[in-house]
């Protein structure tokens, strides 16, 4: 604006000289000096205009009404135009949402491009590519809250709580769990290789996964006993209740008159998914969820009683068991007087909502708690069930990276953690302390030579695959918390 000030007043000033000499002429051509003097006027914005545009940039003019972002403002025009390489703007913008939404400190809340944007709508309405796993970021950390049933996670023994450190050995510390996911997922086929820490265990342990394509196929159902059907229920996608209808309508034609409804390792979902199944079992008018706003406002939901509340239900519930499945198991807890078996679920009790921009990047954020129907807030607490029943030791093991040899006079967590599995299927290793000896060898060939492996009395690849397969059967056929739940259903079904 000086230079313009500047250069304006040496113009004003060569014609007030002009004027002088030629006074007379001025007098008799005025109407061309006011028009001259337009010209300058003229020429004097557009140079400014010209200064404004290609000068040192500015943002945005702050208005009173906004003068908080003027801060913001200000840093955003130093680094684009002082930093000493280029900036790429839009990154800037996108971190500077993301420092918003981490300053929150809710590991719910998450601000995505638009890549992970597509990931995160996946997840909920078809199918995607990846290892099968629900994670969550807790205290700069990422943490499994479940996987999938059938998924590779599942398959590979990744349970709830488990810690991932690192993703084909880059580290994920302070990472958000949006920025995890994008590390983690990838095409079928391709392999990715996960850092470990379980409760409980000294050491990490790498996990190499082959992803797949997860199908968002929710609910499982089967007969169990006589009149006893059993129903898993994965996760709250778009279609569970259509799917838990369909599914409930086979079973009665084939005899169902009572259910165990499984929520164990279900990560949650849907809302609406979650208060039109419990509409399956609450009584018409009765409160399936509450939901309170940052005003203390609370707002009922009741059951439209869409299906059966009269069929003897018992529900299980475990540590992986989060948001909308225990959503489900409160409302039929607190408004139906249906028992819930297994242990304590995880304790989300907060209700997100997702805000789309046009540029395909997205904004996740928490819009209220969600009470139980008697007005309990669980989060960071979880439900305690009325029957508490563990599964046995056994099922709690740590994995084994199938890519460690484990062999004669070794000693480590590994080969413990490997004795340890080989006495639950039925080969006796003779100790369990961790030293691979002569009888932990011949455990070893015995258990290879009966599932036709290449006898070599080491583990290794196959052999470690196939140990912790049958782990994960002899869990299945001892599921002491489905036991424990079939005997209580037995006894409403009188």
């Amino acid at each position: 604006m000086k230079v313009v000030k500047a250069l304006d007043e040496e113009k004003i000033g060569q014609e007030q000289t002009t004027a002088e000499n030629k006074s007379g002429y001025i007098r008799f051509k005025k109407f061309h000096f006011i028009m001259l003097l337009f010209f300058i006027i003229f020429l004097s914005a557009g140079i400014t205009a010209f200064a404004l545009a290609f000068g040192e940039e500015k943002v945005v003019t702050v208005g009173k009404e906004r003068a908080e972002f003027k801060k913001f403002y200000t840093a955003y025009d130093t680094l684009n135009n002082g930093y000493f390489k280029n900036v790429d703007r839009q990154k800037l913008i996108n971190g500077a949402i993301n420092g918003m939404v981490e300053s929150l400190d809710d590991p719910y809340s998450d601000y995505m491009s638009d890549e992970e944007a597509k990931d995160f709508h996946s997840t909920i309405s078809s199918s995607f590519e990846g290892i099968g796993a629900e994670i969550q970021e807790k205290d700069g950390h990422i943490l499994i809250v479940s996987p999938i049933k059938g998924s590779p996670a599942e398959k590979a023994g990744l349970k709830p709580n488990d810690m991932i450190t690192a993703v084909n050995g880059k580290s994920l510390q302070g990472m958000t769990s949006t920025q995890a996911v994008t590390l983690i997922r990838g095409k079928k086929g391709t392999k990715v290789e996960l850092t470990i820490q379980r409760p409980g265990t000294e050491a990490p342990v790498k996990v190499p996964i082959v992803r797949d394509e997860i199908p968002i196929e929710t609910v499982y159902g089967e007969m169990v006993g006589k009149g006893i059907a059993k129903v898993q229920v994965t996760s709250f996608s778009s279609n569970t209740a259509k799917e838990l209808v369909t599914t409930l309508n086979d079973l009665q034609k084939k005899g169902m008159k009572g259910l165990v409804l499984d929520l164990r390792q279900n990560p949650g979902g849907l809302l609406d998914q979650a208060i039109s199944i419990s509409s399956m079992f609450v009584p018409k008018g009765k409160v399936v969820v509450k939901e309170q706003d940052r005003n203390g406002k609370i707002k009922e939901f009741a059951s439209q009683n869409e299906g059966n509340p009269t069929l003897p239900l018992v529900v299980l519930i475990d540590k992986g068991s989060a948001s909308a499945s225990e959503i489900l198991s409160a409302a039929v807890k607190e408004s139906a007087g249906v028992p819930l078996v297994g242990e304590k679920s995880f304790g989300k009790g907060t209700v997100q909502t997702a805000q789309d921009f046009s540029d395909g990047s997205n904004l996740k954020y928490t819009i209220a708690k969600w009470l139980t129907p008697d007005g309990n807030w669980i989060h960071k607490k979880g439900i305690m069930p009325d029957y508490p029943v563990k599964l046995p030791d056994y099922a709690s093991l740590p994995i084994i990276n199938p890519d460690k040899k484990l062999a004669l006079s070794s000693s480590s967590e590994d080969v413990k953690t490997a004795q340890k599995m080989l006495k639950a299927v039925g080969y006796n290793p003779g100790r369990t302390d961790g030293f691979f000896d002569q009888k932990t060898k011949e455990a070893v060939e015995k258990f290879q030579k009966a599932n036709k492996l290449k006898v070599n009395g080491y583990l290794k690849g196959d052999s470690t695959m196939k140990l912790m397969e049958l782990l994960r059967d002899k869990i299945q056929k001892n599921d002491t918390q489905l036991k424990k739940a079939i005997e209580v259903l037995k006894t409403r079904m009188k």
